[in-house]
C-alpha cells in the first residue's frame, strides 16, 4: 500500500539535517531510483524488526523492493502508446504495486534478462516498421544475442493502423520472439487500430489484475509524492483555441498549395517546445460527406443511435467518422457487401501491392463509387473508422513568438477518377474560415526523440523537403532567441523554386545576417533532370560527414515512404565515401548517432 510518511503517527520524525542530507543525496535520482530506494529502505526496516542482519537484510529487501516489479516499457511513434503506458503505470502505483515506467530509447535491451514482470506497449510506424526509438531493442531482441528468459512474464499491446498491411507487424514479431526465447506469455497479444481506446482498456484491466496476482510485495511501504500535474490539454480533453492569422506561402499557380497558420497557445493551456507536435480534431469535408449520403441513398439529416448516442447521419460522418482515410476492415466489409472479384482477390492476398497501394491512396468514397453495394445509414456509420486527430510539427518557437504556435500545412486536394478527393484535416485548416477568430480544438503532442541538443554549441543539421521543413523554423528560432553558439545547415526541397519555396524570405534573412549559416535547396522540376535532397547531401558529401564527425546533430523531417529512406541511403554513402567506413561501420555509426540522439527522424 502507499502512505505518505508525513501521515503516519506512527513514524519518528528524524532530526532534520538527515532530512536535508537524504534529499542532497537524492536530487539527481530518477523516480524509479527513488521508489526502488523507498521500498528498499522499507523491505530492510521489516527484515531488522524480524531480527534479520547482514546480507540476509540487503537480499530479502532487494527482492521486496525491485528485483520483482512490473516494468511497463513502451515504444510510440505518435504518443499514443505512451499515454497507455503512463495510465498503466499510474493504476499500478494507484494500487501500491510496485512498477516502473520506461521509455524503450531510456531502456538498455541486455537489461530484459533481469526483468521478471514486463508490460511492453509497442506500435507499428508505416507499414511494418518500428517506431525510431525502438530499432535498437527490436534488433537486440530479435538478434542473436538475445539471452534465454525463462523468468519473464510478459504481455504485449500492440498498435497500429489498419490502413497498412503489416498492421502491428512490430508488436506481432516482439510477442513472438520474447515466446521463442522461452518467456511466459501471461495474455494473449492485443492488436489496436487507430481507435485503439476499447481494446487499450480492457488490455490494461486485464495488466492490472495480472501484475495483482504476480507481484509478491502488497506490504511495501513508499512515499507517496504529489502526484503529476496532467497536461492542460491532451488528445481526449483538446482546448477550443482561436486562430490568430492564416495565410498561403505557395504561389497561385503551385499545384501544392501550403498554408501558415497562427494559433493562441497561452502557456498554461498549451505549453510546447521546438520539436512538439500539435494534434487538431477536425471536421471533415461538407462536399464528401453529401456525396457519401447521396450514394446510399440516405438523408443526411436522418437521425441514428449508435451505443445510446443519436446524431444525424451528417453529424455522425462530420464530426466522428473518417471518411477520408482507408482502413482494412471496411474494405472488407464492403467488400463483402459489393460482391466484387477485383476486391476479393485483394482480400485474400493474391495482390499484395496493390492492395498496399489502395490503402494508401484511395478514399471509403472511391469505393463506394467505383464498387457498388447497399449500405444502409447505421451499418455505414457501425463500419467507418472512429475520427481520430491529426498531427502537425509546431513551426514556431515560444522564446520567439510568445504565446502562439504556427503551423504549416499542405492542403490534400486532387482528382481520382475524375471526381474531387479531400484531405479532411487541412482542408478543414486552410478551405474553411480559417480567418482571424475562427476556432479549432487542439492539443500537445509532445515528442521528446525530436529535440535540440542541450549543448548549444552543437552544431544542427536540417533535412526537411516540403513541409518536413515545419519544425525547423521552431529550430532555428528557437536557437537564435537563445543565443546558441553552434552553426546550422538547412537541406531543402520543393518542386519549384518560385511557388514553392516556404519562408523563402525568412531563409534567406537568416542566410544574409549569419544565423543560418549554409542553405541548400533542390527543386525538382526546374529542370529537365529531377534534382531532390538526398543529391545534395551527396554533393555536399565532404563537408557533411566533416560536420557529423565533430559532433553536429542531425535531423530529417518528412515523408517516411521514399524521402527518408532516400535520404538515410545518402548519408550512408556520405560516411562511407568521405569517412573512410565500410557500408556496415557506416550503418553502425548511423544507429549510434540515433541511440545517442544526434540523429533524429521525425517522419510520416
Amino acid at each position: 500500500m502507499k502512505a505518505s510518511l508525513a501521515a503516519d503517527p506512527s513514524v519518528v520524525r528524524p532530526d532534520p539535517r538527515l532530512e536535508h542530507n537524504l534529499l542532497a543525496l537524492s536530487r539527481d535520482l530518477d523516480a524509479a531510483t527513488l521508489q526502488y530506494l523507498s521500498g528498499f529502505l522499507a523491505g530492510v526496516a521489516a527484515e531488522r524488526a524480524r531480527g534479520a542482519t547482514g546480507d540476509a537484510v540487503i537480499r530479502t529487501a532487494s527482492e521486496a523492493s525491485g528485483a520483482f516489479r512490473a516494468t511497463v516499457l513502451y515504444a510510440s511513434q505518435t504518443g499514443n502508446g505512451r499515454r497507455i503506458a503512463e495510465k498503466l503505470h499510474r493504476q499500478l502505483e494507484s494500487q501500491g504495486l510496485a512498477a516502473r515506467l520506461v521509455n524503450v530509447a531510456d531502456f538498455k535491451p541486455r537489461d530484459i534478462a533481469h526483468e521478471k514482470l514486463l508490460y511492453l506497449v509497442v506500435s507499428t510506424h508505416g507499414d511494418g516498421d518500428p517506431p525510431d526509438d525502438a530499432r535498437a531493442f527490436v534488433d537486440y531482441l530479435t538478434g542473436r544475442k538475445a539471452p534465454p528468459l525463462p523468468h519473464l512474464n510478459y504481455a504485449v499491446l500492440a498498435l497500429g493502423d489498419s490502413s497498412y498491411p503489416k498492421y502491428c507487424e512490430t508488436g506481432r514479431a516482439l510477442d513472438q520472439r520474447l515466446a521463442e526465447l522461452g518467456a511466459i506469455r501471461l495474455a494473449d497479444r492485443a492488436d489496436c487500430d487507430v481507435d485503439y481506446q476499447p481494446t487499450a482498456e480492457l488490455w490494461t484491466g486485464k495488466a492490472l489484475d495480472l501484475a495483482r496476482a504476480q507481484l509478491q510485495s502488497p506490504h511495501i511501504a513508499m512515499v507517496s509524492a504529489p502526484p503529476a500535474q496532467q497536461p492542460a490539454a491532451d488528445r481526449d480533453s483538446p482546448v477550443v483555441t482561436e486562430v490568430l492569422a492564416a495565410s498561403r506561402i505557395t504561389a497561385r499557380n503551385s499545384d501544392h498549395p501550403v498554408s501558415h497558420l497562427e494559433l493562441a497557445a497561452p502557456a498554461d493551456r498549451l505549453a510546447y517546445e521546438p520539436g512538439d507536435a500539435v494534434g487538431i480534431w477536425h471536421d471533415n469535408p461538407a462536399p464528401v460527406v453529401d456525396r457519401i449520403a447521396e450514394i446510399i441513398g440516405a438523408d443526411p439529416d436522418s437521425q441514428i443511435a449508435i451505443d445510446g448516442k443519436q446524431q444525424s447521419l451528417r453529424g455522425w460522418l462530420t464530426q466522428h467518422r473518417e471518411i477520408t482515410r482507408l482502413a482494412r476492415p471496411f474494405l472488407d466489409a464492403h467488400a463483402e457487401r459489393a460482391n466484387s472479384t477485383v476486391l476479393n482477390q485483394l482480400r485474400a492476398g493474391s495482390k499484395p501491392e496493390a492492395l498496399r497501394s489502395m490503402l494508401r491512396d484511395w478514399q471509403p468514397l472511391d469505393l463506394l463509387e467505383q464498387f457498388p453495394a447497399d449500405w444502409t445509414p447505421i451499418d455505414l456509420v457501425k463500419a467507418l473508422r472512429p475520427l481520430t486527430p491529426r498531427l502537425y510539427s509546431i513551426a514556431s518557437s515560444r522564446d520567439s513568438v510568445g504565446d502562439e504556435l504556427h503551423l504549416t500545412v499542405a492542403a490534400v486536394d486532387y482528382a481520382r477518377a475524375g471526381q474531387r478527393r479531400l484531405g479532411a484535416a487541412s482542408h478543414f485548416l486552410t478551405h474553411r474560415d480559417a480567418h482571424a477568430g475562427a476556432t479549432v480544438r487542439a492539443y500537445i503532442e509532445p515528442n521528446p526523440r525530436f529535440r535540440l541538443p542541450a549543448d548549444p554549441s552543437r552544431d544542427v543539421i536540417m533535412i526537411g523537403p516540403g513541409t518536413g521543413l515545419a519544425p525547423f523554423r521552431g529550430f532555428l528560432q528557437q536557437r537564435i532567441a537563445t543565443s546558441a553558439r553552434g552553426r546550422h545547415w538547412l537541406f531543402f526541397g520543393a518542386r519549384h523554386r518560385f511557388s514553392d519555396f516556404l519562408y523563402q524570405a525568412e531563409w534567406l534573412e537568416a542566410r544574409r545576417n549569419g544565423t543560418l549559416q549554409r542553405l541548400d535547396v533542390a527543386f525538382s522540376r526546374d529542370q529537365v533532370e529531377k534534382v531532390y535532397v538526398q543529391q545534395r547531401i551527396r554533393e555536399h558529401g565532404a563537408e557533411l560527414a566533416r560536420w557529423i564527425d565533430n559532433g553536429a546533430h542531425l535531423y530529417v523531417c518528412g515523408d517516411a515512404q521514399r524521402m527518408a529512406p532516400d535520404v538515410h541511403e545518402a548519408l550512408l554513402d556520405v560516411l562511407t565515401r568521405h569517412t573512410g567506413r565500410s557500408h556496415d561501420a557506416a550503418v553502425e555509426y548511423l544507429n549510434e548517432l540515433a541511440d545517442s540522439r544526434r540523429y533524429a527522424r521525425d517522419v510520416y
